[in-house]
């Protein structure tokens, strides 16, 4: 099994593993779980004051109004911020303890490594317990390692670059994310460093009512080029998880940085990210954004083309099932002239599922011969699901082309009809035609990723008819 060969509709990541902790506090947040956090971490003077002035700006922003619609019962007050598994981040994977061993061995991750990945980040709960290198990488000059340990190693880098992408007062859950982050990686690839295999971490939540707050930053210099993939993964509770991240991505002139995501969230997570990345002149930013599962996801990775001919993607798939609201989309912003955008979003929903592309294209005064096109294709596979569409433009300047289509559809009985009269399924049937939905997605991701997405969708029309 790899680690996202999966049958999402029994949810096989379901289980959890009984772990030893070296460090649980008290749920709830306030200055001294702060504070605890960043004395564990022994964490520079700097970066306590800047988690703690973010705790304040927490306490002080209120909740967007559409993250307050769709998430009104969430209590700040009952979760763990920091869960520290016992034992210190290991490279060797015999080394890891057992219990975390046989948890990520299940994922699949040593497999993942073996195959075809360049470098793995593990993070359990709030800490990265596994991380492996590849000897080319560092030949390379190419820094990847998680964030705790970027600060610790090389302080100048973060400092220079941590928090200016996202601000902390950005949001309320950049606030939060910045006051008890933990955990994430680090990715530095020097002037025209290109990186020919992709980095991967993985994230597991195990503990319940536990929160993960991961902080991913990513420096891709001038003429540089690299491809990092996540994913994710939790155990099914009564009671909920939140899952809050932030991931800067810095893209310097002529550099291309490809960001991918496999989330596979438990139906009682709360997945609520922040993500953006900084563009300059004729650089590239794509993000590849793959959400199953979570009870509600709200993410819009946004692109700032700050610097001439500076181009930016966003590619998304968004399913959602019994229980289950997908709120993703993306933002562009061209702030500069001759930009150009392309948001591709592609949703499922079946079972009273529901989909939601919440986006923002802008094009600020001055930036002129901008170019940004929005396709929004929905497919919903009953009566009772609903999807929703929520376009919006800002355009500065008048040679500016902007366009925009969106659809909504159902499988046709004709395609099923003559599909099965070869010889297929009714969900056989169904699979085939979701996956030729989504293949304009499904085709930029690395082989093995896309015959894996291709078997979650598969598998996951399992019992839909009938």
């Amino acid at each position: 099994m790899t680690s996202f060969d999966l049958d999402l509709s029994k949810y096989q990541l379901g289980w959890s593993d009984e772990v030893e902790y070296a460090f649980t506090p008290a749920k709830g947040i306030n200055e001294g779980v702060v504070e605890q956090i960043s004395w564990w971490k022994g964490e520079p003077r700097w970066m306590t004051n800047m988690r703690l002035r973010s705790l304040r700006l927490f306490d002080r922003k209120p909740m967007a109004e559409w993250f307050a619609v769709n998430m009104p019962e969430i209590d700040f007050q009952d979760i763990y911020y920091y869960l520290r598994p016992s034992g210190e981040q290991v490279d060797e994977w015999d080394e890891l303890p057992e219990q975390m061993k046989a948890t990520y061995e299940k994922l699949g991750i040593p497999e993942a490594e073996r195959k075809y990945l360049a470098g793995v980040t593990a993070q359990f709960e709030s800490e990265v317990v596994y991380h492996r290198n590849r000897d080319e990488l560092a030949a390379q000059g190419i820094l990847f390692c998680d964030m705790d340990t970027a600060l610790r190693e090389y302080p100048d880098l973060v400092k220079k670059y941590f928090g200016t992408i996202i601000p902390p007062g950005d949001n309320k859950f950049a606030a939060l994310n910045t006051s008890v982050w933990s955990g994430g990686s680090f990715v530095y690839v020097p002037p025209g460093v290109e990186c020919e295999m992709p980095l991967q971490a993985y994230f597991r939540i195990n503990a319940e009512n536990a929160g993960q707050f991961e902080r991913t930053l990513i420096i891709a210099e001038e003429g540089s080029q690299v491809h990092y993939i996540e994913g994710c993964s939790a155990p099914v509770y009564t009671s909920d998880s939140l899952h809050s991240a932030v991931v800067e991505i810095v893209v310097k002139p002529s550099a291309r940085v490809t960001y991918t995501t496999i989330q596979n969230w438990s139906p009682n997570v709360y997945n609520l990210v922040t993500k953006r990345a900084r563009v300059e002149a004729e650089g590239h930013m794509e993000w590849i954004d793959g959400n199953i599962g979570s009870k509600l996801t709200m993410k819009y990775p946004s692109v700032y083309l700050v610097g001439p001919k500076a181009t930016g993607e966003v590619l998304s798939v968004a399913y959602a099932g019994a229980g289950q609201h997908q709120d993703a989309g993306a933002k562009m912003i061209h702030a500069a002239p001759e930009t150009t955008s392309k948001i591709v979003s592609k949703s499922i929903s079946k079972d009273g599922g529901i989909t939601t592309y919440r986006g923002l294209v802008r094009v600020d005064e001055g930036a002129t011969g901008c170019k940004s096109h929005v396709q929004c294709d929905a497919l919903i596979l009953d009566e009772q699901s609903e999807s929703r569409t929520l376009p919006y433009m800002e355009v500065g300047e008048r040679d500016a082309q902007i366009g925009h289509e969106a659809t909504v559809s159902k499988i046709a009985d004709d395609q099923l009809f003559y599909l099965m009269s070869r010889g297929l399924s009714q969900e056989q049937a169904m699979g085939m035609v979701v996956n030729g939905f989504i293949e304009p997605i499904t085709r930029t991701l690395p082989m093995e990723y896309a015959v894996e997405w291709s078997r979650l969708i598969e598998l996951q029309m399992e019992g839909s008819v009938g």
